[in-house]
């Protein structure tokens, strides 16, 4: 089951206008780039910035989401022709030999069971060619990112071309390590709507992710520092052995 900010249709389609700066996909952007990626499986796609930004370089991009809300707004951006959207998890995407598949931002962390972590891991090295690689990022448990997931700290207002003003911020629920559920709110101004939304997030240690990758076939390449969150962030790039 999706979240409801990525399964309302109204809170997805203010999804990118609230969070417009994705900077932080350039550093996924020339993952792809450096590895020579021309066919990419992007898990948890969502509204389709990151799977229309390898698009626009020539990249074959298959988008899987469970959110057909989301999947909509990706329809309906310019380019989206050249994507194959693909409505499920990562099992739900067919064979496809790819060079790359990817999880940016929360991806990794929203799958919070372990039975559906290995689940997607699995799938994911089943779509990849022999060789080819996963890359996903996941935020240091010691950095205690949910501290700040406050109102005090995230409210904003926004005007929204053909929306009008909306009001949104961010309330910390529940921390029970390795889970963090939080709740967003977001009220419109133009009926007095008022949404919300709550979410959990898996904190996985390093340890662990390394384990995991292993117990499913993958080699661990490297770990990166999120250039966006430096220190605050892992970025795991593990391959699948073998050769074409």
């Amino acid at each position: 089951m999706a979240d409801e900010v990525f399964a309302n249709e109204r809170l997805a389609a203010v999804y990118d206008p609230l969070d417009p700066d994705r900077s932080d996909l350039d550093a996924y952007v020339a993952i792809a780039a450096g590895l020579g990626a021309r066919r990419v499986l992007d898990i948890g796609c969502g509204t389709g910035t990151f799977a229309l930004m390898l698009a626009e370089r020539g990249i074959e991009v298959t988008g899987v989401d469970p959110a057909v809300a989301s999947l909509d707004v990706a329809r309906g951006k310019p380019g989206a022709g050249k994507v194959t959207w693909i409505h499920g998890d990562a099992t739900a995407a067919p064979p496809l030999r790819a060079d790359l598949a990817t999880m940016t931002a929360n991806v990794a962390q929203a799958i919070v069971e372990p039975g559906d972590w290995h689940a997607t891991l699995s799938a994911a090295h089943d779509a990849l060619r022999p060789g080819g690689h996963l890359v996903f990022e996941t935020r240091v448990p010691a950095r205690r990112a949910w501290e700040t997931w406050n109102k005090v700290d995230s409210y904003h207002v926004d005007d929204i071309p053909g929306v009008g003003r909306v009001e949104t911020w961010y309330d910390l629920l529940d921390v029970s390590l390795p889970l963090v559920t939080f709740r967003g709110t977001w009220i419109f101004a133009s009926d007095g709507a008022v949404l919300t939304s709550d979410s959990t997030l898996r904190f996985r240690e390093r340890d662990e992710v390394e384990a995991d990758l292993a117990a499913h076939g993958y080699v661990l390449r490297e770990i990166r520092d999120a250039p966006d969150r430096p220190g605050r962030e892992y970025v795991f790039l593990a391959t699948r052995p073998g050769q074409e």
